[in-house]
């Protein structure tokens, strides 16, 4: 695909950051929608939540209207609550540790291994040893790139932590050829606006857990008992409800699940092309001075792709803030992903964090800058984001 000139007088990017591809069904499927007469939750949610239980293996989904709902639900199913302790890594979005604390449980921080940004799982195990009332662990599958799982699990049951996913990033990641959203206890995916599949706003909740998928599915609509839309368009069906406890409002209407639906049909299509990209980095930038690339995993189609960063040395001629900067005057956006959370002030003040214990993300977020991986960029495009990326980690010292 060409890349497409800005229209005059904007500061819109040649190559943006993040775009979005609703090249399929999507208007099709919310056509549907519209001419139901039914436009929240209903027929295509279900079917949404059916497809995507099927796409990665897990007996239930639950659609929410975001990841951070799906996260909440799943912990308070997992009955965390005051007091509790759970373990996260610092180096995520503040939407998995915020959920632990609207239950008055509390976060405990770990740092992450450098190059994959994942929780360590020898990590894990010495500070379950150190909590030992810890309730659970919610690993974050950073970029695309599954947890090591496998010995995660065990120190879950060693411990008796449940295991909640924050997959955000990982539709459709692998972890040893099976598919994330089927191993914990409970996954949660995203489908915000720039994720792998999108739904504008949007989540998923799935596990294999009968009691946990009830108990979420309860909760989503403010705690009643009965499904709102067989209420209303079932023949005979009585009006009459029940509220079985104080739930919220975090149900996904049938317009996202709609583009959701069209989305989930290209999904590995997708990513075959965020692969292609991936691909194309490693091999363009291998050699380039002053920068690390991400750890390339052994297999690259277990990987979704979401992100693709590069960190700048300490010594590099250029700051990590500088270095966006030009970029963004060459004409290419850039992101960063993420300022730990132990360097955010509600954290950092309320558990007395010290940056000094967290060494791996320190390394990582003080050069880390995500580059765009997405279908429809052309190898033009890749080209284009590499030269430049060479030219800016590679000449004499840029101040400005």
């Amino acid at each position: 695909m060409a890349r497409k000139t800005p229209a005059s007088g904007t500061n819109l990017p040649v190559i943006p950051f993040s775009r979005i591809d609703c090249s399929g069904n999507e208007l099709n499927y919310v056509r549907e929608v519209l001419e139901s007469g039914w436009i929240t939750t209903a027929s295509k949610a279900r079917e949404f939540e059916d497809q995507f239980a099927k796409a990665v293996g897990a007996k239930y989904a639950c659609a929410v209207n975001s990841c951070t709902s799906a996260l909440h639900l799943a912990c308070e199913a997992a009955k965390i609550g005051p007091g509790d302790k759970v373990f996260v890594p610092t180096m995520t979005f503040t939407a998995t540790a915020e959920v632990i604390r609207y239950l008055g449980a509390d976060p405990v921080f770990l740092d992450v291994e450098y190059g994959s940004c994942l929780i360590s799982p020898e990590r894990l195990a010495d500070a379950a040893k150190q909590y030992s009332k810890a309730k659970a662990v919610m690993p974050v599958h950073f970029g695309g790139q599954a947890a090591d799982l496998d010995p995660i699990i065990k120190i879950c049951s060693k411990h008796g932590l449940a295991l909640i996913e924050d997959a955000a990033h990982a539709f459709p990641s692998r972890y040893r050829n099976k598919m994330v959203g089927a191993i914990g206890d409970a996954t949660c995916f995203s489908f915000y606006a720039n994720k792998t599949i999108t739904t504008a706003e949007g989540g998923m909740l799935t596990t294999n857990n009968e009691d946990m998928f009830s108990r979420a599915k309860v909760m989503r609509l403010h705690g009643i008992n009965r499904d709102i839309w067989k209420r209303f368009t079932t023949a005979g069906s009585s009006w009459e409800y029940d509220v079985v406890a104080p739930g919220f409002k975090y149900n996904m209407p049938d317009l996202n699940a709609a583009v959701g639906l069209a989305q989930l049909e290209r999904a590995e299509a997708m990513r075959d092309e965020r692969q292609r990209c991936a691909e194309f980095y490693y091999s363009a930038l291998q050699n380039c001075r002053n920068i690390d690339l991400p750890l390339r995993p052994d297999n690259m189609r277990n990987h979704s792709w979401h992100l693709f960063w590069i960190v700048l040395h300490p010594d590099a001629p250029i700051s990590r803030n500088v270095f966006i900067e030009k970029m963004a005057e060459a004409g290419i956006g850039t992101s960063v992903h993420y300022k730990p959370l132990h360097r955010m002030t509600y954290y950092m003040d309320r558990y007395d964090l010290n940056a000094a214990d967290f060494p791996n993300a320190e390394r990582h977020w003080q050069g880390c800058v995500s580059l765009p991986i997405y279908n429809s960029l052309s190898d033009s495009d890749l080209a284009t984001i590499c030269s430049t990326i060479i030219k800016l980690t590679n000449s004499r010292r840029i101040t400005s």
